[in-house]
């Protein structure tokens, strides 16, 4: 990946934002379980009443609570209760308080105002273990002895002057006792106990706890209600960062791989081939998307979610940190089991998409030659090969991962009974309560669910790795034939003098030369014919001109410039082309030929047609130019489209066209008056025209004759024929005595 850094740079912001919500929409994630547990723990068991220290006590109650205090305990929580009096409090806000608290007005109440956060937190405290000493006090007295006779299983149910007269009667010892056994127990334990006798003393002063409840419930519920919105929100803008970050890297690596796919030679499209060009452009091109779209999201989301529940967890219940422990170890365990027996299958999986795409395109683009050779079952097998390869190793790979999901599942559900397990015992024993537990449940399932994203991003690591480093091959293969840097430009006006001196020219790798010690010159007005047996060069030597080679040694100049100095686009710009095989694009006609003029008009394009023929089967057409042409122009002959590749190259203008072997596919007739009707329109161009038939080129101004690679002959069809063995052999083959003579 570290070779496409630089596609990313432009979206760092995104990346960053990306990241920056992910932390947003972990922080959510984690409280939402810990709210939970508050409605469990505070709004379900403790009634909506989460403070031990009551907001308001009266003072009998508070009496009573001091007594199982030790003395500076005492003197804090003392110091935090100021009396309640209608004459300080005022009219208004006496009335508010009773309504409230409507049993005030029997009684001597005392309202909590500690000095500071400190001093309300000891005061906390304090109340914890005076609830809890006193509870324990009770119970003992209940068992040992019938001093506690009557004293109900809720000792704060009764009335305080029984409670005062039983605590009376017993032994100090007994109270210092429970108050000395309170001081060792866990907080949370005595908090607990603390909150029953809050809502005791606010039921004794008349307070609605159910209200109470309700309240705390729904305000609770709501922080839910809250935090699931933003929860939604982070989503949506991580998956806009992420999908922005993702597809505009695709874009652009895209971009740039059409780009210099475009500018490669023959050399190239041979080292890598059409079918795995094609994937790298799109399907690896989509494995390094989905990389950065959710694997990065995965990346970061997973450990946060991991490391802030697992804190979150051990802060619910240290005592069951080896449950997490031992669902990790699972956990690692099937992935490492899972990777190691499927991660080879990964690496290969995208040069069997290439094997496939090659014998796609290869069927589909011989359709006709299979058909004719009666081959199709051939073709089946060896397509389903190809297939079934790809279909084994996903197979295998996909059952990997479809195996290790129920077994994850299994790890969750047997950690989820294992917490229930553990806990209930907890619970029993006071030490833990149930809103805890279910939010321990989930701070696990969180932990699990970030091992397996882990595992998801190592699934897709290795593959986006594979297809990053193809997509590199391609951007860091330069083209044999590029512009110089400081080129030379053609003269305004443009002539079209060819002219090559002592060319030779051998393909990479090749021991020997294709062609050898070219020397000719092409003029404007002439036309220039290249014929020879199969294999002489003619089309390589043409295709020369273009630069769609490079020579190997010697030059190549037009209008005296050596084309090598001019920039490509310059070059082709003055170069009418029409290949061997007439290639259209899908459309219609007339875009088609306005490839050789983007502004020609119809007059133009109508004209061009005319003088290659075209016109005859253009009229007969009910859509005329606007006729669609299908991919490939496969919806019209061989010989149409041969017609309208030389019309798009007659647009176009040039003062140089080259022809290689265009009149193959038409029949006499038509070839006779087409190079009649060109002989005018190109009458000031430099035409070259390689050739099979001889009646093609016996008028043409200069025919070179080729013979592996070499010039064998070069002159008029009526000097080769006295002067040349081999272009004599070639005209005996095709021609007639009286056309010979």
């Amino acid at each position: 990946m570290m070779k496409l850094k630089k596609y990313i740079k432009p979206y760092l912001g995104f990346a960053l934002a990306m990241i920056v919500l992910l932390f947003c929409q972990s922080a959510v994630d984690l409280n939402l379980p810990n709210l939970m547990s508050d409605i469990v723990n505070v709004g379900i068991q403790q009634g909506g009443i989460k403070e031990a220290a009551p907001e308001v006590i009266s003072a009998q109650s508070l009496e009573l609570m001091t007594g199982f205090m030790p003395s500076d305990d005492r003197e804090l929580v003392e110091a935090c209760y100021i009396k309640v009096s209608k004459d300080e409090m005022g009219e208004k806000e006496w009335t508010r308080f009773l309504d409230r608290w409507p049993a005030a007005a029997e009684t001597d109440c005392l309202r909590f105002e500690p000095p500071s956060n400190d001093a309300a937190r000891r005061a906390e405290f304090a109340f914890s273990r005076s609830a809890y000493a006193f509870t324990n006090f009770i119970k003992q007295l209940s068992s040992g002895s019938d001093a506690a006779g009557g004293i109900s299983h809720s000792p704060v149910s009764e009335s305080l002057d029984s409670l005062q007269a039983v605590i009376a009667s017993a032994p100090q010892a007994a109270v210092d006792e429970a108050i000395s056994s309170a001081a060792s127990i866990p907080d949370s334990v005595a908090f607990q106990t603390a909150v029953i006798f809050t809502k005791e003393f606010y039921t004794q002063l008349g307070a609605d706890t159910g209200a109470i409840q309700t309240a705390y419930i729904l305000k609770v519920g709501g922080k839910m209600l809250l935090m699931t919105l933003l929860l939604v929100s982070f989503s949506i803008g991580v998956g806009f960062c992420a999908s922005k970050l993702g597809t505009g890297v695709a874009r652009d690596v895209r971009r740039d791989m059409f780009s210099r796919v475009s500018s490669f030679t023959n050399n190239e499209y041979d080292k890598f081939g059409t079918a795995s060009l094609i994937t790298r452009c799109t399907n690896d091109v989509m494995q390094v998307r989905g990389l950065l779209s959710m694997g990065l999201r995965t990346m970061f989301y997973a450990p946060i979610i991991g490391i802030g529940g697992t804190i979150m967890a051990l802060s619910k219940s240290p005592s069951m940190a080896w449950i997490i422990a031992l669902a990790g170890i699972l956990i690692f365990g099937v992935i490492f089991v899972m990777f190691t027996v499927a991660m080879p299958k990964f690496k290969i999986m995208q040069k069997l998409v290439d094997k496939l795409n090659l014998v796609s395109r290869e069927n589909l683009s011989g359709m006709m030659v299979i058909r004719a050779f009666a081959t199709q079952k051939f073709e089946e097998e060896r397509f389903d090969k190809a297939n079934k390869a790809l279909a084994d190793n996903n197979l295998f790979v996909y059952r990997a991962m479809a195996t290790m999901m129920p077994v994850m599942m299994l790890v969750m559900n047997g950690v989820s009974l294992l917490i229930v397990w553990v806990g209930g015992h907890q619970i029993a024993q006071a030490t833990m309560q149930v809103g805890d537990m279910m939010a321990f449940i989930q701070y696990t399932m969180q932990i699990i669910m970030s091992f397996l994203m882990i595992s998801m991003v190592f699934v897709m690591v290795p593959r986006a790795a594979v297809s990053a480093n193809r997509i590199a091959e391609v951007l860091e293969t330069h083209s044999s034939v590029e512009d110089v840097p400081h080129p030379s430009h053609l003269p305004e006006d443009v002539k079209g003098v060819v002219e090559f001196k002592d060319v030779s020219f051998s393909y990479d790798g090749a021991d020997e030369n294709v062609l050898e010690h070219i020397s000719f010159t092409a003029r404007p007005g002439e036309t220039t014919a290249f014929i020879g047996s199969t294999g002489s060069g003619k089309s390589t030597l043409v295709n020369l001109i273009p630069r769609f080679h490079d020579v190997s040694s010697g030059s190549i100049c037009l209008d005296g410039v050596d084309i090598k100095t001019l920039p490509q686009k310059e070059l082709r710009d003055k170069i009418g082309y029409v290949p061997q095989n007439g290639v259209l694009f899908s459309g219609d006609i007339r875009s088609n030929l306005r490839y050789g003029d983007s502004d020609a008009d119809d007059e133009s394009l109508y004209a061009a047609a005319e003088t290659a023929q075209a016109t005859e089967f253009i009229d007969q057409l009910p859509d005329g130019l606007s006729t669609a042409i299908s991919q490939g122009g496969t919806n019209v002959s061989g010989g149409q489209r041969q017609r309208l590749s030389i019309a798009r190259a007659l647009v176009k203008k040039a003062p140089v066209y080259i022809f290689d072997d265009t009149f193959s596919a038409l029949d006499f007739k038509t070839d006779a008056k087409l190079r009649q009707a060109l002989k005018s329109s190109t009458e000031k161009a430099t035409t070259l025209i390689v050739a099979q038939r001889v009646s093609t080129i016996m008028n043409a101004e200069q025919i070179i004759v080729l013979d592996e690679g070499r010039i064998v002959g070069k002159g008029s069809h009526k000097y080769l024929l006295e002067n040349c063995k081999e272009y004599r052999e070639i005209a005996e083959s095709q021609l007639s005595k009286e056309e010979l003579a």
